[in-house]
């Protein structure tokens, strides 16, 4: 029987769990994940999972941060004056936010912090700074 290798493209179903069990996102509910593996679009640590599974198989892996999507970075908390929020906002922890990049690109911010003044938002991934762990069941090679 066939096994994924690198550069292979396959349609996986996984359930993303954070390590207190949460789930996270799962794909059972809807199509498939298809991907062309080795070209970056996944964590490292889920496409390092992939590698050598069978049509069919399943199983569970666990990704620590470190190849998933790494440690909550400092440098990516940002304050920000309450007079450059939309006058109809009441900002709220857990709010998610979008900016224009200076490259024109829109970055996600979610908030961290409510202060008198100012609001400090964190640029991080939602997930960084948690190991996860995913049951996977490949369902096609390509």
């Amino acid at each position: 029987m066939s096994q994924v290798k690198e550069n292979d493209t396959v349609k996986v179903h996984y359930t993303g769990k954070l390590s207190n069990g949460q789930i996270f996102d799962s794909s059972l509910e809807r199509e498939p994940l298809e991907v062309t593996l080795g070209q970056g679009a996944l964590i490292p640590g889920f496409e390092k999972g992939i590698i050598a599974m069978e049509v069919n198989e399943k199983k569970t892996i666990n990704i620590p941060v470190a190849e998933a999507y790494g440690e909550v970075q400092k440098e990516l908390f940002y304050d920000v004056k309450k007079e450059q929020l939309p006058p109809e906002m009441t900002p709220e922890v857990g709010m998610g936010l979008a900016s224009k990049g200076e490259d024109g690109r829109e970055v996600q911010f979610r908030i961290a912090e409510v202060k008198e003044d100012h609001i400090v938002v964190d640029a991080n991934h939602p997930l960084a700074g948690h190991d996860l762990t995913f049951e996977l069941e490949l369902v096609e090679i390509k």
